[in-house]
């Protein structure tokens, strides 16, 4: 199995991108790169960048998303790390090879120019892990 590209971003559940947006540009520094709504997982997501990683916020769309059920669970707050692959069917197999759980089995569309994939936390010892693959160039 090939090693992971980079950490491509840091995924923050939160009730609110507004309300906590200044503190990640004016406190912390980081360059806003835009927000972009994800109808599928039901979430607005923004990103914020550091150096070579992204801050991205997940804000819920709906009460009925996984995001949503995060925070009511657990609160704002850290909810994943995402890894940047350069095949991401290919290392899905070899997760699954390697006995570990997958929330998707195959690829889907994220935000920012992403395919994704989740493995379990319960497999990557309680931290939620995130494959992508950056299928395109950001502007």
């Amino acid at each position: 199995m090939s090693p992971v590209k980079a950490v491509n971003h840091i995924g923050i559940a939160v009730r609110s991108i507004d309300a906590q947006k200044d503190y990640y540009t004016n406190v912390l520094g980081a360059v806003f790169e835009g927000e972009e709504v994800v109808a599928d997982q039901k979430v607005k997501v923004a990103f914020f960048r550091i150096g070579d990683v992204r801050m991205e916020l997940l804000e819920p769309t709906d009460p009925s998303s996984t995001v949503a059920a995060f925070i009511e669970k657990k609160g704002e707050g850290l909810h994943h790390v995402a890894l940047e692959v350069d095949d991401i069917a290919t290392r899905i197999a070899d997760v699954k090879a390697q006995g570990l759980r997958m929330i998707d089995e195959k690829a889907r569309p994220g935000s920012h120019h992403l395919q994704i994939a989740f493995v379990h936390p319960k497999s990557t010892f309680g931290v939620l892990t995130e494959l992508c693959e950056v299928t395109k160039t950001p502007h």
